[in-house]
C-alpha cells in the first residue's frame, strides 16, 4: 500500500472539509440490505451463512449464487 505525503493528507483533509460525503437516511446502505435478506431465513440457515461469508469473504448473496448454480448444474447433469 502506497504511503501518503503529508501534502496529500492534507490535500484529501481539505477535500474532504470543504465537500462532505452526503448520506440519504432513506436510502438503505448494503449492510442494511444483506440484514434485510437474511430476516426471512431460519436461524440456522442465517447463521451457515454469515459464518460461510466471513471464511471465504464472500457475501451471503454470493454464496447463495453458488449453491443455485451448482443444484442447477447437478440437476442438468443427470438428465
Amino acid at each position: 500500500m502506497a504511503v501518503m505525503t503529508e501534502e496529500e493528507a492534507s490535500a484529501l483533509d481539505d477535500l474532504f472539509t470543504r465537500n462532505p460525503p452526503v448520506t440519504n437516511p432513506n436510502v438503505k446502505g448494503v449492510f442494511a440490505r444483506e440484514r434485510d435478506m437474511l430476516a426471512g431465513l431460519d436461524d440456522f440457515t442465517s447463521h451457515y451463512l454469515i459464518a460461510r461469508a466471513s471464511a471465504t469473504r464472500q457475501t451471503p448473496a454470493a454464496i447463495i449464487a453458488a449453491m443455485v448454480r451448482k443444484e442447477v448444474a447437478a440437476a442438468v447433469s443427470n438428465e
